[in-house]
């Protein structure tokens, strides 16, 4: 559990699994709100509240990038999430007197309980340095830069094809925000009983 914490913290700054090249923030924040990558069917453009209006093209790239960091992390969270829920672990001691193997055998959320402090103070220390990184590298997002990308290791699956760069961002938009809900509905599922009908029953909620 410790360790897919650690990933999920790094995801909060960084694409895991997604193209690093930005589009180009002049030309995309200008443009009609449809025409982003993410604006894709059935609610092509949804935005009720308006909140892409809000401030300026500055403000509306600083809620693409909390939307990326937001759903690179849920993608994470999900996936540990299931990896944890299924008693997969790594062999050997989380510290020197908690295992692995008893961690596994835990709900996913009494599981990082169970993390000693130390522990849970080197997870956030990352979180926060890696966000710090992210954010102090080039020029920042919000003045025309590109969007946060891994810390470490620099993956790159991006395209030089931009039609298909933007296929790929909205993939990478639609997944995080269906993991979003996922991952929320476990939370609640695990807190509130009943809360969730597809999940009452299981064992891991």
């Amino acid at each position: 559990m410790k360790v897919a914490a650690l990933f999920v913290g790094l995801a909060g700054v960084a694409s895991a699994f997604a193209p690093a090249k930005s589009m180009n923030k002049g030309t995309a924040l200008s443009g009609d709100l449809k025409d982003m990558a993410g604006a894709t069917m059935p609610f092509k453009g949804f935005d009720p509240l308006g909140l892409a209006t809000l401030g300026s093209e500055s403000t509306l790239a600083w809620f693409r990038a909390a939307e990326l960091k937001h759903s690179r992390v849920a993608m994470l969270a999900t996936t540990g999430y299931l990896v944890q829920a299924a008693g997969w672990h790594f062999p050997g001691m989380l510290s020197s007197d908690v295992s692995f193997e008893t961690l596994s055998a835990m709900k996913p959320l009494d599981a990082w309980d169970a993390v000693p402090d130390l522990g849970k103070a080197q997870i956030y220390f990352t979180i926060f340095f890696a966000e710090v990184v992210s954010e102090a590298a080039g020029t920042h997002y919000t003045k025309g830069g590109e969007y946060p990308t891994i810390v470490f290791p620099p993956v790159n699956f991006a395209s030089d094809d931009a039609e298909k760069m933007k296929i790929a961002q909205s993939r990478e938009l639609n997944n995080g925000r269906l993991a979003m809900i996922a991952i929320m509905s476990f939370v609640s599922a695990a807190n509130v009983p009943g809360s969730v009908p597809a999940l009452i029953g299981n064992p891991m909620f």
